[in-house]
């Protein structure tokens, strides 16, 4: 049952209702425990276990595969060490301000995004239906990923890693697997008849070099004979690296696909998509309740999987080469807009903001609890983990370019180049190669899922939101919404399916969200009011001193608005045609990524839209009066709510 507290109202756009003395009203404490529980005494909505069940469901969903996989790489192509200090300052006054901002409109209205932002403020309800949008987008595309990760794991418990050969009838003559090079230098003597791996077999210097016009000077050079330049075999001829065509022709299986020629679904990713659905249907069956207890196993394997990589990386012969390059810092690179922007963007990115699963986690929280705590401790654990992960792959990645005689520049990919290209190729040259393959592909799995678990809980978070009488089904709700969602990935696992996670990877969770998480900002500090802010902290039991209230009112109000339009201005500057390798696609199919993108938007304007005309016809909108009560049936747990 609901129950609501008497104001003297005065009624602004915000739908918010103050008492004359132009205070928030306060409600009692009989108001806080009312709205939590049922004349039972039962907790109807759900909640977390514990506390600290919040903190690693927060932790498993901004702990995500950018931090393995996106983090080291902008470290090192920024300057090393030197990147830290904007990346670190931009956690301070966009990342932290932004992630705590969710958690305190999930916890205190408990309700999920698409009600809790049309509580705090009727006009812009339409930016939780925005935020749901995307975070739906996401998990249809990132799921794939996971399917990827699968296949990589199952492929690990083989005798023989195929990935490391060039015997296959996917590959090519430039295919270079460094396993078969190295039986080819077994008797090498720096000399021009020395033996490389080169046309899928051990081919002499002097016969490549002579092939291109040049003579053979020893293993590493041909000559100019005219010149007498030396010229590095690697330039001479282009090799494409085993586990790149493995990825690329079995596993995707992309061969001469286009946009219009689209291929079929490969059977061996349905498979992996369907076992990942599966998998997570199960861990998120019950809604809070099972997700609250797999993130135990999900937050903190991770990090046990981490550790042992970076032990048995920093044993390697050539680690030392990695970490000092993904460390060493340049700091004149502080000088180029470049680096604050990557900063910037790495912050919104890596906290998984503006995608409504943070509100939603935090509408299970109790009311007292102290997310601001939490915010700051999520906050500081994301950041240590993507620097420590830096240490671990960079290691690797060293004794990878140690033994193939490159820089590391060459061999440090990012995303998927550094998750299924680099590291698949380091494991082979590593003793117990399949140990190895298996250990990390099963973290990047669990990395994967982590993140997986707040997307669905969103999903179903608005679906039950809406219609309350799904509660009572809400492992249906679940299952639905896990069988659509692999249903629509399903274009994804065709040969030319990369295409479209391409794009919906580049237009649905990049330029959108840094509109998304500036209106989530502004209508918190501006439309809302930051003054009530504040008021709904202190009921919560959060208290700030005067150091930190002028830190917050700061960042909420000019600091984090400025900096995210500031981001996605840049962003907007340096946006170029969708490509994926060598394939620019064609124009009809970039503008198909634009229109994905707005779609994330549409609801926003539609909402405003709405909310005027039923104002200008005389109704009063859910939420609008003088005090607020959720419109869910007498089962329903409804909380305070911005009345």
């Amino acid at each position: 049952m609901t129950k609501s507290y008497e104001v003297n109202n005065v009624k602004s756009i915000t739908g918010k209702t103050s008492q004359s003395n132009g205070e928030p009203s306060k409600p009692s404490k009989d108001a806080i425990t009312s709205a939590t529980e049922d004349p039972g005494g039962e907790l109807k909505r759900g909640n977390w276990g514990r506390p600290l069940e919040f903190i690693l469901a927060c932790v498993g969903y901004a702990v995500g595969l950018g931090n393995v996989w996106r983090f080291p790489h902008l470290v090192f192509r920024n300057g090393g060490g030197a990147f830290l200090i904007p990346f670190i300052l931009m956690v301070i006054i966009i990342g932290l301000p932004i992630f705590f901002a969710e958690l305190y409109i999930g916890q205190y209205s408990g309700l999920g995004p698409n009600k809790a932002y049309g509580r705090m403020a009727p006009f812009f309800e339409g930016l939780g239906c925005c935020t749901t949008i995307v975070i739906g987008y996401v998990t249809i595309y990132y799921m794939v990923i996971v399917s990827w990760i699968l296949f990589y794991l199952f492929a690990s418990f083989t005798s023989d890693l195929s990935w490391g050969h060039c015997n296959h009838d996917y590959n090519t003559h430039k295919c270079f697997s460094s396993l078969e090079d190295a039986v080819c230098k077994e008797n090498n003597s720096n000399a021009p008849t020395d033996l490389i791996y080169w046309n899928r077999t051990c081919t002499s210097i002097d016969t490549i070099c002579s092939e291109y016009g040049f003579v053979g000077k020893n293993v590493s050079f041909c000559q100019n004979p005219e010149t007498l330049a030396e010229i590095p075999v690697r330039d001479v001829i282009h090799r494409v690296l085993a586990a790149e065509e493995y990825y690329n022709e079995y596993v995707l299986g992309v061969g001469d696909a286009t946009w219009s020629n689209w291929g079929y679904p490969r059977w061996q990713l349905v498979l992996c998509l369907l076992l990942a659905w599966i998998i997570a249907f199960f861990c998120i069956i019950k809604g809070i309740q099972s997700a609250g207890k797999v993130v135990y196993f999900t937050a903190l394997f991770p990090y046990v999987t981490l550790t042992a990589l970076l032990i048995r990386g920093a044993t390697l012969e050539g680690a030392i080469d990695g970490i000092i390059f993904y460390i060493r810092p340049e700091w004149d690179r502080l000088l180029s807009p470049d680096v604050w922007a990557d900063a910037a963007s790495q912050t919104f990115y890596s906290f998984g903001i503006a995608c409504s699963s943070l509100v939603t986690f935090a509408s299970y929280n109790n009311f007292k609890n102290n997310c601001h705590t939490d915010a700051i401790l999520v906050s500081a654990t994301n950041v240590l983990t993507a620097v420590f992960a830096g240490f671990a792959i960079f290691s690797i990645l060293g004794f990878m370019a140690h033994n193939m005689d490159v820089p590391v520049s060459t061999v440090a990919a990012e995303g998927p180049g550094l998750a299924f290209i680099a590291y698949p190729e380091a494991v082979l040259m590593m003793p117990l190669p399949q140990l190895w393959a298996v250990c990390f592909f099963f973290m990047m799995f669990i990395l994967g899922m982590g993140s997986q678990f707040g997307g669905i809980e969103a999903i179903n978070t608005a679906v039950i939101d809406r219609w309350p009488h799904l509660r009572k089904h809400k492992w249906r709700v679940t299952a639905g919404t896990c069988l659509f969602c692999f249903v629509a990935a399903l274009p994804m696992v065709c040969n030319g399916g990369v295409y479209l996670f391409t794009l919906m990877e580049w237009h649905t969770a990049s330029w959108a969200i840094l509109l998304l998480g500036f209106a989530e900002i502004v209508i918190i500090s501006w439309v809302y009011g930051i003054n009530r802010a504040f008021s709904n902290l202190h009921d919560m039991g959060i208290k700030f001193n005067t150091a930190m209230r002028g830190y917050w009112w700061i960042v909420w109000t000019v600091i984090a608005p400025i900096g995210s339009i500031g981001i996605f201005i840049f962003t907007l500057t340096d946006i170029k045609g969708t490509e994926y390798r060598d394939y620019i696609f064609p124009v009809w199919a970039d503008a198909l990524g634009w229109i994905l993108g707005a779609t994330t938007l549409l609801p926003f304007p539609i909402f405003i839209i709405f909310r005027y005309a039923q104002d200008k016809l005389g109704a009063t909108p859910r939420g609008w009066g003088e005090g607020v009560e959720d419109d869910t049936d007498e089962d329903d747990e409804t909380r305070i709510g911005f009345a």
